[in-house]
């Protein structure tokens, strides 16, 4: 069905990226592509799609894929139907029932007289009935337009299918419409997500690391499972390497101190001896090549034995070197620390919610904050940070200090280096080797320092939201977290998870990700949906 064999390519600034990489997709194989920012995933898929050609290697397709890309702005300036690649198939069929069934008319539409309907219905089953196909893809939103690659699939029924974060911009309705979909597809499906709802749908795991990939044979639970097991293994053999390293130094050392007193012994036996100086020289000599032989036969053992401990050092995941440095919120635990009574807010003299809200945020609590587009969760949050008043009911405030996470990460300045950003909440005085040190945390080591903040990925902006957090040495009573697992690989919403598991203050999360939404431990729910239904 879809066939790649030693595939080889390189960046344009020749770095490689993969290296004689081979996969074969079957017919009906339901396949995840996982592993960490950077590996080159997006990538991979376009040369699925024929949209890259790699240096090297062969691509074979039994037929075209149906690519979705995870970003949608060079679509921007076409209609929703060119975008769809069905417009000019709908104007043959429009003209040909006005009368112009001309030759080329027909040839456009190649007796596909289905299309329009197939559009309709498509459109229709992804919740779509209010957009126009000839509405320009830059007036919808990143959910709508998400929405509408995947009813593409509807339309092109396509054997293969090639989706890169589908579920990216998806409320929590269209989610499980895309996960119903991928149950029920039949066909050859590859899927990049961090999902991982979506991703125990799918039957097949590949990994993606340092231009390898490992298949593993089962969902992504069983992929995980894997990796667990087998970071243990790797923790146990560097727990081994280490104690034969500390031995190994530890026999060099006392081998060295036995030869030492061995040669002092020996000396004093010469001396008494009365042993001519040309032959104490010689003897010196010998003992001397003696003990340098025995020291370079230890340095050699101590060196393949560190080596060793390096090379498993390198191979243990960057989430497990992580160190977390957040203090403990100063309030209690169940101090409230918001109170809203009957609040609403109004744009143009129209409230927001149908029904007023009324609700206690208390301190060490975790909130998840739902809510389809529209429904007020942006105003809510603001309301909560004492950015805007209501404009009916009361709200209280207990002044609790909060801190807006945007899944932009907004707070980073990208005029500024990830030095020079980290300094910016030393409000604490840190001295430059313990910001150094709390940057190495957050996986920031020193080529990282200068770097300019623009160029930063999603998760490396996030990692340094985080260490800003932990120097600034003044823990918030909330946090908000809008959309956090949003363009993070699976390596950093761990990261993100651990993180916040390790705060004891309030967190108030707005995330469609119901699994990252239970790690976290968000018992409680407030969904905006239910209070804006009439």
């Amino acid at each position: 069905m879809l066939i790649l064999q030693n595939i080889n390519y390189a960046h344009p600034n020749k770095d490689a990226l993969f290296h004689s990489l081979s996969l074969t997709i079957a017919q009906y194989d339901k396949v995840a592509l996982v592993g960490d920012n950077g590996t080159g995933k997006s990538t991979l898929l376009q040369i699925m799609a024929g949209k890259i050609r790699p240096q090297t290697g062969v691509v074979n397709a039994a037929a075209e894929p149906y690519y979705m890309p995870q970003i949608f702005g060079q679509f921007n300036h076409l209609t929703v139907a060119q975008a769809l690649q069905v417009d000019k198939q709908l104007e043959a069929m429009r003209q040909i029932l006005e009368g112009e069934a001309t030759e080329e008319n027909l040839s456009i539409l190649n007796d596909d007289w289905t299309i329009d309907e197939r559009c309709v219905q498509a459109m229709d089953a992804w919740h779509l009935t209010n957009i126009d196909l000839n509405a320009k893809m830059s007036t919808l939103s990143g959910g709508q337009k998400t929405k509408v690659f995947l009813a593409g699939i509807d339309i092109h029924q396509p054997k293969i299918v090639l989706l890169d974060e589908p579920s990216n911009h998806l409320d929590m309705a269209a989610r499980q419409l895309l996960h119903q979909f991928v149950s029920n597809y039949r066909g050859a499906i590859v899927i990049v997500s961090h999902d991982r709802t979506l991703l125990n749908l799918l039957t097949s795991v590949y990994e993606l690391s340092k231009g390898k990939l490992s298949h593993y044979g089962g969902n992504y639970a069983f992929y995980a499972a894997q990796k667990l097991v087998e970071s243990n293994a790797m923790q146990q053999q560097l727990k081994s390497a280490e104690k034969a390293l500390r031995k190994a130094k530890e026999i060099e050392r006392e081998t060295a101190e036995r030869q030492q007193k061995l040669d002092a012994r020996g000396r004093k036996k010469q001396d008494k001896a009365g042993v001519a100086t040309i032959m104490l020289n010689t003897m010196k000599n010998n003992a001397e090549k003696s003990t340098s032989r025995m020291k370079d036969i230890h340095a050699d053992k101590v060196g393949n034995i560190a080596d060793n401990l390096q090379a498993l050092r390198k191979e243990i995941p960057d989430v497990n070197k992580m160190k977390f440095g957040f203090d403990n919120a100063a309030l209690h635990s169940g101090k409230i620390l918001f109170t809203a009574e009957e609040m609403n807010y109004a744009y143009a003299d129209k409230q927001l919610w149908h029904q007023p809200l009324s609700f206690e945020i208390r301190s060490g609590e975790r909130l998840a904050l739902k809510g389809a587009n529209g429904s007020g969760k942006t105003t809510l949050i603001k309301l909560i940070q004492g950015l805007l008043k209501p404009s009916a009911g009361k709200a209280y405030s207990a002044g609790a200090q909060v801190v807006y996470i945007d899944q932009e990460y907004s707070s980073i300045n990208n005029g500024l280096t990830v030095s020079q950003q980290v300094q910016q909440y030393n409000i604490g005085g840190l001295e430059e080797h313990e910001i150094n040190i709390r940057l190495n945390w957050f996986l920031f080591s020193k080529e990282h320092w200068n770097k300019p903040c623009a160029v930063l990925s999603g998760g490396e902006k996030m990692r340094l939201m985080l260490c800003c957090l932990t120097i600034s040495q003044q823990a918030p009573d909330i946090i908000v977290l809008d959309e956090p697992t949003n363009n993070l690989d699976i390596q950093n919403i761990d990261i993100l998870t651990q993180a916040i598991n390790d705060y004891s203050g309030t967190v108030i999360a707005v995330s469609h990700d119901e699994y990252f939404l239970k790690e976290i431990n968000c018992e409680q729910v407030l969904d905006l949906d239910q209070l804006n239904m009439l």
